[in-house]
């Protein structure tokens, strides 16, 4: 008899799958198995794969929901949220890597989507100021201000002040709207002002605001708020 599990083969041949078509050859919650087969071995992990995508919505989503929302689902523990969260580390690691260093106008696209996947999926407002030199090459990146679900504040003195420390001459601000509605309020056009006139006074450029969120991402620049 074979008492090997029902889900060894499955296992072996979504593996197999993986290596010879690559990841986007697996749905969502095929890779989330693959995550979970490493904290699991002794049962289908199927079932709270989907668990997992139902409660959150995508495998995005899951790697970067917040742990103590992950164990509200049975059957997940410290083991299954370590995973997720090295595979979201390893994930915007590897996003940052391709603006670091070099001149982020010639690699928007790459700013974007390191952008959606550092803060899209946060559950409170973060305010982050991309600090540039005179080649618009990416010196620092740093986030300035954490807030409530719904407001961040922001000080145009601080951020100018953090410019001059670095030596940068431009500045990117990105905010993320948890709600998922990127469209700018009326307290973020009346900041980014301030900023922006702030920085004139002292030969800094702002090239833009992004507000991100999981219902995409909005630049004050292309809106002709700048």
């Amino acid at each position: 008899m074979n008492d090997k599990p029902h889900y060894a083969g499955h296992r072996q041949r979504l593996r197999q799958r993986f290596l010879k078509s690559g990841p986007d050859a697996l749905p969502d919650y095929e890779l989330l198995e693959m995550l979970l087969f490493m904290t699991n071995t002794r049962r289908d992990v199927k079932p709270l794969a989907k668990s997992l995508l139902a409660r959150f919505g995508s495998l995005a989503e899951v790697i970067s929901a917040d742990p103590a929302a992950l164990r509200e689902i049975k059957g997940i523990g410290d083991a299954a949220i370590i995973a997720f969260k090295v595979a979201q580390a390893a994930a915007l690691r590897l996003a940052r890597a391709e603006v670091m260093k070099k001149p982020v106008l010639s690699s928007w696209q790459a700013l974007m989507d390191y952008c959606r996947a550092s803060m899209a999926y946060e559950t409170i407002e973060r305010f982050r100021i991309l600090y540039l030199n005179r080649k618009n090459v990416l010196i620092a990146d740093e986030v300035r201000q954490k807030g409530t679900v719904d407001h961040t504040p922001v000080y145009p003195r601080e951020v100018v002040k953090r410019a001059l420390e670095l030596g940068a001459t431009a500045l990117i601000m990105v905010h993320n709207h948890p709600s998922g509605d990127p469209t700018p309020s009326q307290a973020d056009i009346d900041m980014t002002k301030e900023i922006k006139e702030a920085g004139e006074k002292l030969g800094i450029v702002l090239h833009d605001h992004l507000i991100v969120s999981k219902g995409g991402i909005n630049s004050f620049k292309e809106m002709g708020l700048l």
